[in-house]
């Protein structure tokens, strides 16, 4: 087993050492891969001041998107290291999980196109998240601090990401207030 951590921690000194000296990481994305992706998607034959409040709004989404998924793995994590490896049927609503397991089913049918990921938490809604924060508030309070204060941003976050998601446009207050949440829930909990 020693020989095991061993491997693993020198696995680790070498990944911290390599971004040390500036390894680009995996997930850069340059601007020629955007204008390629943009090529590919046909957004030149679009009308353009769609496209410009399209783009706008990707950078908001990009915002959300990053911070709900920072949630769950926020979520994921706490509870696995509390519970252990049956936290998703120990810790998570049975109602939460069978939407969850059945979304997950219903992708695999679909096997031309990607899934949302690997564990069953990428299938849930965000108000699934602030319910399972609530169902184990126990082991989220010394983090989050109110119930109350940790409720509102998801839900105030949540709500500008459903117009998102459907297309909509946010005005410059809700921007702000999307904004305003985030950080306030990075300093609280950490990204």
């Amino acid at each position: 087993m020693d020989n095991y951590y061993s491997f693993v921690f020198k696995g680790l000194l070498t990944e911290d050492a390599l971004d040390k000296v500036g390894r680009r990481n995996k997930s850069h994305f340059t601007e020629e891969q955007a204008k390629k992706l943009a090529s590919t998607l046909a957004i030149d034959e679009m009308d353009s001041e769609l496209v410009i409040r399209s783009k706008r709004m990707s950078i908001v989404f990009t915002a959300i998107a990053a911070f709900e998924n920072s949630v769950r793995q926020f979520i994921e994590k706490k509870l696995l290291e509390e519970i252990g490896e049956n936290w998703w049927t120990e810790a998570v609503d049975p109602n939460i999980r069978k939407k969850a397991e059945g979304r997950m089913e219903e992708e695999k049918k679909i096997r031309w196109h990607t899934p949302r990921g690997l564990s069953l938490i990428n299938y849930t809604e965000m108000k699934h998240l602030t319910d399972t924060i609530r169902q184990n508030w126990k082991l989220f309070e010394p983090h989050l601090g109110t119930f109350d204060w940790a409720s509102n941003i998801l839900d105030t976050v949540e709500r500008s990401r459903n117009v998102i998601m459907h297309s909509g446009d946010l005005g410059n207050r809700d921007i702000e207030r999307i904004g305003s949440h985030i950080r306030d829930w990075v300093r609280q909990v950490g990204a």
